[in-house]
């Protein structure tokens, strides 16, 4: 009887684990999302914005015109699905694009 609870426990963790595994996002993946939400957002106005993304933290480089631009990007990057941090180096510039 121990022997077949046991048996159904580890069975039941290892198909448990097996989702998560499938539902890991690709850093690619997570860069490409990261570009788009940037691009689409009108406070944002991703062009001058590079994305880089290493095991799921997201750097985030470049100028932005204003602080409200910068703290929007950081927030939109923390929102893409499989993102575990972000590091926000951007840089105002009233005339950036």
């Amino acid at each position: 009887m121990r022997r077949t609870l046991l048996r159904w426990l580890l069975a039941s963790l290892a198909l448990a684990a097996v989702p998560a595994l499938a539902q890991e996002i690709s850093d690619d993946e997570i860069h490409d999302q990261v570009l788009l939400k940037l691009a689409r957002d009108t406070t944002v106005q991703g062009g001058a914005i590079e994305v880089e993304v290493k095991m799921g933290a997201v750097t985030l480089r470049g100028k932005v015109r204003t602080t409200k631009a910068r703290d929007k990007a950081e927030k939109l990057a923390k929102s893409v699905k499989g993102v575990k941090s972000v590091d926000n180096k951007l840089t105002i510039s009233p005339s950036a694009h």
